[in-house]
């Protein structure tokens, strides 16, 4: 198995944001959804279009129990995910019954783990990023935007349903990071 690594350059990560809204609207809804709620792919792929969209707006908060952990999680829409359901949602006019992720291959059914992968894997390669990135690295890049924009560790750990703060830092690389400093600090 791969390790996927955050998307930790901005410019990098608004050009993702850029080629997958400028390519499929589906997609660059996925990959938003991925980097503004901290959910694994599995919980990203059964969301409901009724999870996101009441029908005429998107909804404020979307809920759900988590795949993994079978734990309650509710969070809110941001401005720039309601954006993203708006702009979908006018292209693709769906039920609200069908997945929000829907195949276009086949009966009513979500794209597939690995067609997610190809495609952030493509949206990657197109912007000249070079570190592995897949479906987790949207929950990795999640936590560590929110670790750069000052959120505390205590609250990435609860929203990534980790044991400790040690644990999301090693998720998150900066573990490492604080490691290499003290090499460096100590300078001998």
């Amino acid at each position: 198995m791969n390790v996927v690594n955050p998307i930790r350059d901005r410019k990098q990560l608004e050009a993702v944001k850029g080629y997958l809204r400028g390519k499929n609207k589906r997609n660059y809804l996925l990959f938003m959804v991925g980097i503004s709620s901290a959910l694994r792919i599995s919980d990203i792929l059964k969301l409901r279009v009724s999870d996101v969209w009441d029908g005429k707006q998107p909804v404020e908060f979307i809920e759900l129990n988590e795949k993994k952990t079978g734990k309650y999680k509710r969070f809110p829409l941001t401005q720039n995910l309601k954006k993203a359901v708006k702009e979908y949602m006018k292209e693709y006019e769906p039920n609200l019954n069908d997945y929000l992720f829907v195949s276009r291959v086949g009966t009513n059914k979500p794209i597939t783990r690995q067609y997610a992968v190809l495609m952030l894997n493509e949206a990657c390669d197109m912007v000249g990023i070079k570190e592995s990135f897949g479906t987790h690295g949207m929950r990795k890049t999640w936590g560590y935007w929110a670790f750069k924009n000052g959120i505390s560790l205590d609250y990435i750990s609860i929203a990534l349903n980790h044991r400790s703060i040690a644990e999301t830092k090693r998720y998150l690389g900066l573990l490492q990071e604080d490691l290499d400093n003290i090499y460096l600090q100590v300078n001998l």
